[in-house]
């Protein structure tokens, strides 16, 4: 079943990223370094370009890292968020420095006066806002009675309807939550009511396996009903394992660009092969590839020549030889021995056929 039609949202343009309206949905991180240190984070965000990510956020704590985003950007091109809190000169240093957008709240910047300077400047250089709130930063007067879905949106909305005082509507919001049925519950009640597009992220997900879950679930659910616009999975872990999670969210709802697909044994006692190197290696190999591919590693005969048969490049062991399927035809047979470096040399043979994986299967 397919995810539902996208809510219909405005559009902003964040340097060359279009957010909501008919763009596609984006993948958004943010960087681990220290953003005063120039050659770390410059080769972490060229890192991140590699990987796929459509928008990287900075954090700006001060006027000497908000100095150093003018050398940041000159040497980087992948679309750049500064991440402002508390000081509206430093959204002014940053726009200076040409970043495409900023993140910050105008209710924590200071007067009414500092919100439309911080608007104007924005609005000259047609640099969008995302505006929104953390369950765990939600205002002391809304957090009656615990923190409640209506009491997100409520705040978020506020903050959203400063900028609109001060004459600025390129705006994106977000409502998140480290608990996921309040974020669900917030994100469609925000969806009901404004048509700007939507920032999703589970906040403070945790490390990688148990917040790659709770993002999968918490954004999935969201962009299955046709809600979300761009997407941010906050891991414990490197901002490239974050863009790897958010990618494969994407494509599992069939959003996005093409991905590969592996398709891995879980094994069990009927295998007699250890797959799990070859499925690590496959799944390394496979970084940065951006086609409909699907490929099987399989460990037994029970439902492994089936899988096998049906992907692009298929591994199927059994009775002590692995078959290597392409097209649906066996091409190789494998010795335990040669299972890893066998297998690998013919994925980067098909990597390299001129024409697509389907165009190579049909032959």
């Amino acid at each position: 079943m397919a995810p539902a039609a996208r809510r219909r949202t405005r559009a902003v343009l964040a340097g060359p990223l279009g957010i909501g309206g008919e763009y596609p949905v984006s993948v958004q991180t943010m960087t681990k370094t220290d953003t005063r240190d120039l050659e770390g984070t410059v080769a972490q965000l060229l890192c991140l370009q590699a990987r796929g990510a459509d928008l990287v956020r900075l954090a700006v704590p001060d006027e000497q890292a908000a100095r150093m985003l003018s050398a940041i950007r000159r040497r980087v091109n992948i679309p750049l968020a500064a991440d402002i809190h508390f000081d509206y000169r430093l959204a002014l240093q940053a726009l200076d420095a040409g970043v495409d957008k900023l993140r910050l709240n105008p209710g924590n910047i200071g007067s009414a006066d500092r919100v439309r300077e911080v608007a104007r400047a924005a609005g000259a250089r047609g640099v969008p806002i995302r505006v929104g709130v953390n369950a765990g930063s939600l205002e002391k007067r809304l957090r009656a009675g615990g923190v409640r879905a209506a009491a997100l949106v409520e705040s978020a909305l506020a903050q959203a309807r400063l900028l609109e005082a001060a004459g600025f509507t390129a705006i994106v919001v977000a409502v998140k939550a480290a608990d996921v049925p309040l974020l669900l519950e917030a994100y469609r009640q925000v969806a009901a009511a404004t048509d700007y597009p939507l920032h999703l992220g589970v906040t403070e997900a945790g490390t990688v396996t148990t917040g790659s879950v709770r993002s999968a679930v918490g954004i999935g659910a969201l962009l299955a009903e046709g809600i979300g616009d761009t997407i941010r999975v906050s891991l414990s872990a490197p901002p490239e394992e974050e863009v790897r999670v958010g990618k494969t969210i994407l494509s599992t709802l069939g959003l996005g660009p093409p991905r590969p697909l592996v398709v891995a044994c879980p094994t069990c006692g009927r295998s007699e092969f250890d797959l799990q190197p070859v499925v690590q290696a496959v799944e390394e190999r496979l970084e940065g590839v951006n086609a409909s591919l699907r490929v099987a590693v399989m460990g037994c005969v029970v439902n492994g020549p089936g899988e096998a048969r049906e992907a692009d490049i298929g591994l199927a062991g059994g009775g002590g030889v692995a078959l290597v399927f392409r097209g649906g035809k066996v091409v190789r047979r494998l010795r335990p021995e040669e299972l890893l470096e066998g297998f690998l040399a013919e994925l980067d043979d098909l990597l390299a056929y001129p024409g697509s994986p389907a165009s190579r299967r049909s032959t």
